[in-house]
């Protein structure tokens, strides 16, 4: 289910700069500083950012290839590995080296409890899939305890622990999804659980540098223009991934290869909204056009050659790429008025370019090593998207991402990362918002596939504002600073403006209320969701500044 801004990439600039109460300053003389993306804190987020969701994507990789019995399976599981090595240096240059050894021993040791999952499932062994999956609950409870600890509470032992069991369930969802051959509902799944990543990696980093505030010279991990970074690199990083994985798949024939084309459709989606959002309708559209034309579409071409063995078609696929890299760095050096400029965008685009097509040719060559070295790489690469071009859109629309300062040295925050909660039950009237129980007068059901919930009470529940238009059938959410719409009998909403789909139709119950799709309306909006599967309980959590 999700975490997402804890998790959906952000996808408006209103959604990124919060309204700032001027009465947290009151005693001080506000001030703003220029807005940027280059701070130690969110230098720190993009690492986590990389890891962490790197780490998601080799794992479901690692865990898919092993039940096909794949060629290239024993190279994902050694990428997945290097991924957990490759975190240890920077958890020592925090908490020291035993903090580092300690951290490799019970990370790396998880990435083997999933893998021990597939091998009882082909074993037809339930005792040793039960062992595995038991380990892998222990190791949650285990690395919850490591990070609170390690961050003395400012993130929270609970807290940790919930999202790091969301998303050991969505890394398993994904799974049995493929292994179901629910390849839609798998890649639905692996999204999601994807971008749960970076919202990790925010609450992370948060939570290490309120803890020591001199390392990161006293910057932080969650102002808009970090926030804006990661947003990026999220869209980025998610398009390498679903490409480099998609490519192989279609070469190969495999049955799960046009459900990882819809899932790119997905990333298309999110990407075009997100440049709407900054640069208006047209930006939008001619941001698809040139992205889907001779982009998206040539890389399918160039597999389609490659198999064929047609020389000519593959050269003008190519050619068709050369083309998107020449006209879509003109039009990022055109939208940021050259604060990226246009000869950067091009080069940066065509080494991006090179990296997936040499992935590809490297897995063709049979090279897997290699061709998961290769991915590696390029994935890396796209986290200097987030903060090249989140950083030229942030200099030319500084004034939007600006943080008030004070002229006195802010004090050291004490406070651990509060958490929101929410707790429901299937069939029961009893809604929980922290410690506070309220009585609804209707409950969550389940609906063919889908959870619905009632939107007026969560909504209300958390302090947001509900409106009711009975000529529209409009249903109006403000929370803080975005506006949520959902209409009744309609599959979509809109968040400031940008429709979204919401995957079923919202609309009014036998009690009378507005119900809305669990899964996606989280999704959108934020929250994690973990499952009691014992008492058919759901709990929403979402971290609060």
């Amino acid at each position: 289910m999700k975490m997402k801004k804890l998790l959906v990439p952000v996808l408006s600039l209103s959604m990124l700069v919060p309204v700032i109460p001027m009465t947290a300053y009151a005693e001080t003389v506000p001030t703003t500083m220029m807005a940027t993306v280059n701070t130690p804190a969110a230098d720190l987020r993009a690492a986590l950012d990389n890891l962490l969701s790197e780490h998601f994507v080799l794992a479901v990789t690692a865990m898919t290839k092993a039940y096909d019995g794949s060629p290239d399976a024993a190279a994902a599981y050694k990428a997945l590995d290097q991924n957990a090595l490759d975190m240890q240096p920077a958890i020592a240059s925090l908490y020291g080296d035993a903090g580092g050894i300690e951290f490799e021993r019970i990370f790396r040791a998880h990435n083997k409890y999933t893998d021990d999952v597939v091998k009882g499932l082909k074993a037809n062994d339930p005792t040793a899939v039960k062992k595995a999956q038991d380990q892998i609950q222990g190791f949650v409870v285990e690395f919850a305890k490591f990070l609170a600890t390690a961050t003395d509470g400012k993130l929270p032992e609970q807290a940790a622990a919930d999202v790091i069991r969301s998303h050991e369930k969505h890394v398993q969802d994904t799974f049995d999804s493929y292994v179901k051959g629910d390849y839609s509902g798998a890649y639905d799944t692996f999204r999601v659980g994807f971008n749960e990543m970076f919202a990790i990696s925010k609450a992370l980093a948060t939570a290490i540098t309120t803890q020591m505030p001199e390392k990161f010279a006293n910057s932080k991990a969650d102002t808009p223009a970090a926030d804006l970074r990661s947003a990026l690199n999220s869209l980025a990083s998610e398009h390498f991934a679903l490409s480099a994985l998609e490519m192989p798949k279609q070469y190969e024939g495999s049955k799960d290869y046009s459900a990882l084309i819809r899932a790119e459709a997905g990333n298309t989606v999110d990407f075009k909204a997100a440049v709407t959002s900054i640069y208006g309708v047209d930006g939008g559209i001619a941001f698809e056009k040139i992205w889907v034309g001779d982009h998206i579409n040539a890389q399918s071409d160039i597999v389609i050659a490659t198999k064929n063995g047609d020389t000519a078609a593959l050269m003008a696929a190519k050619q068709r790429i050369s083309k998107f890299v020449t006209e879509f760095g003109a039009f990022l050096g055109t939208a940021t008025g050259e604060n990226l400029p246009t000869k950067g965008a091009q080069e940066a685009l065509r080494a991006h370019e090179d990296q997936v097509q040499l992935t590809f040719d490297q897995y063709v060559a049979r090279n897997y090593d290699a061709s998961y070295a290769t991915f590696r790489e390029g994935y890396k690469f796209m986290f200097g998207v987030g903060q090249a071009l989140g950083g030229a859109i942030v200099t030319q629309n500084n004034a939007k991402f600006q943080m008030p300062m004070t002229t006195t040295p802010a004090p050291t925050p004490t406070e651990p990362v509060n958490m929101t909660k929410v707790w429901m039950k299937l069939n029961s009237n009893e809604l929980k918002i922290n410690d506070k129980m309220i009585m609804m007068d209707t409950a969550p059901f389940m609906s063919g596939d889908n959870t619905y919930i009632p939107l007026r009470y969560l909504s209300e529940g958390i302090g947001a504002e509900v409106t009711w238009n009975d000529t529209t059938k409009e249903v109006g959410v403000k929370a803080g600073s975005s506006m949520l719409k959902f209409w009744i009998g309609k599959d979509y909403m809109e968040v400031n403006g940008v429709r979204q789909n919401i995957g079923a139709q919202v609309y009014i119950n036998k009690d009378g209320r507005t119900v809305v799709p669990l899964r996606f309306i989280t999704e959108l909006l934020g929250w994690t969701v973990t499952w009691n599967e014992a008492d058919n309980s759901v709990t929403l959590t979402q971290a609060m500044k």
